[in-house]
């Protein structure tokens, strides 16, 4: 999100965005998931699709929209918000990969998922991190105190899932794959100093003979080119993208974000239309032509694109305890707006000390989540759960530190695309949680002098779980890479 805008109203929007870190985390902390039973499977991959409508009803109850400031109601429909989901199996190892819609999904949600759906040795659902959907945190309704959430509203989300999961493990069939690669840094704004963009797309193409059975798109953005003058709800860019490569594939599509931390955004992005005029931010007319663009870009991949084994599979998670050193955060949890177990930081990423209620919570404290990893043959898959910054990707951590720094002495974090040696690699952000900002720690700037010469701080920070997120994730990250198959 950028730092253009204003701060004052953005402020609890802004934060709270990171609140989801305060959900439980993964219940069996390090268990690998690889190897679950499932139905027997002839040699070979198998690929099934499936997507449902979740877009919610207007008229009887308010919906907030989530992304941008509070009390932002919903006035009408433009295009729907869907859940849409693959089913890979392979032996008797079976996972789902699902995308929704929506500005994020906390852990637990996930986990009671899982519980409905046995026979899976993985399920990641990653959000698009949607901004102009409805509020699925609770961090965007009619006031700070006040959750803008509709719980009916997300059992249908939670059902949404389930049947989607469902229709594509139904439809599963024998395929082929294909993976390419394109770049495209003009169709992204980076928000933020040092300017380090992850401009790559990831597209995969699954066929049935020489049909195609479905497409995976994986892009590097935040999905806001409607900003918060918007009150129609929309899945922003990525409903145009997906109808574009519907179109023109005649195939299901799953659009799944990636790296949008740093801020990689389509906000200040020139995006003109056939005439050749420059469209405006918070317009649909931007929005649907960066969406066409988007998918422009993902058949450019796939007309360079060649072939890949996507077998066998193996998929592993690892918990990670974050210490919260974010003050707001600490002040939401004691008043009870953030509704998430906490535990008492021990000084060990690998553990925490459950606490039993508020009132007796002292000291440090810390939150659970997961990080994941995925093997599927030729392609390694990193699951991050949050909004990493481009430089913690790529290894293009700033080096040396500018001298105004908060912490220019900090060891570089080890790069999550340098963990992945394999011949392809993807990385999908918001991955089964929502920690908000993954900010290299010799990169933190909040005390001043600030960074680059600035008179104020740069937007990040207060939208950040702490300066140690980025090292105890990307080396846990390292350590679940490294831990031998089981």
């Amino acid at each position: 999100m950028a730092p253009e805008r204003d701060m004052s109203h953005r402020f609890f929007a802004c934060w709270m965005i990171t609140l989801p870190v305060f959900l439980a985390g993964f219940s069996h902390p390090n268990l690998s998931l690889r190897g679950a039973q499932g139905p027997d499977h002839p040699e070979g991959l198998q690929v099934g699709f499936g997507e449902t409508d979740i877009t919610p009803e207007l008229g009887t109850k308010p919906v907030y929209l989530a992304g941008f400031g509070k009390n932002r109601k919903a006035t009408g429909f433009h295009d729907p918000i869907m859940a849409r989901a693959m089913v890979l199996a392979h032996d008797k190892t079976k996972i789902a990969i699902v995308s929704v819609d929506l500005v994020g999904l906390f852990h637990p949600f996930i986990e009671e998922l899982r519980q409905r759906l046995p026979g899976f040795a993985y399920l990641l659902v990653s959000s698009t991190h949607n901004h102009e959907g409805p509020d699925s945190l609770g961090l965007w309704g009619p006031n700070t105190l006040q959750s803008g959430i509709d719980p009916d509203y997300m059992k249908k989300v939670a059902q949404g899932i389930v049947a989607t999961i469902q229709k594509a493990d139904g439809a599963r069939r024998p395929a082929t794959a294909r993976i390419g690669r394109a770049k495209a840094p003009e169709l992204l704004h980076d928000a933020r100093l040092p300017i380090v963009k992850h401009d790559e797309l990831v597209a995969l193409q699954f066929l049935d003979g020489s049909k195609t059975a479905g497409i995976v798109v994986q892009w590097n953005c935040h999905p806001e080119t409607l900003d918060s003058r918007n009150t129609q709800i929309s899945a922003d860019f990525v409903g145009a993208t997906v109808a574009y490569l519907k179109g023109k594939y005649h195939c299901p599509v799953i659009y799944l974000t990636g790296t949008v931390g740093g801020l990689m955004t389509s906000l200040h992005v020139p995006v003109r239309n056939s005439k050749g005029d420059l469209l405006s931010d918070g317009t649909f007319e931007k929005t649907e032509r960066y969406g066409r663009l988007v998918g422009e870009l993902a058949e450019k991949a796939l007309s360079g694109s060649q072939a890949v084994q996507l077998f066998p599979i193996e998929a592993r998670t690892a918990t990670v305890f974050l210490p919260m050193d974010n003050p707001f955060y600490h002040l939401a949890w004691k008043l009870g707006v953030v509704d998430r177990q906490a535990f008492g930081w021990t000084g060990d990423a690998t553990r925490g000390d459950p606490l039993k209620d508020r009132a007796a919570a002292k000291g440090k404290l810390a939150v659970r989540t997961e990080i994941g990893y995925l093997k599927l043959g030729e392609l390694e898959i990193a699951a991050i759960p949050g909004e990493i910054y481009p430089e913690l990707v790529l290894g293009k951590v700033q080096d040396p530190a500018d001298p105004g720094a908060d912490f220019p002495d900090a060891p570089i974090e080890p790069s999550i695309y340098g963990q992945l040696k394999g011949t392809h690699r993807m990385l999908i952000g918001l991955a089964n949680d929502e920690l908000g900002y993954i900010i290299p720690k010799r990169q933190w700037d909040e005390k001043a002098p600030f960074c680059y010469g600035r008179k104020t701080a740069q937007y990040g920070e207060m939208n950040s779980l702490g300066p140690e997120t980025a090292p105890l994730l990307c080396a846990a990250f390292r350590e679940l890479v490294r831990r031998k198959k089981e």
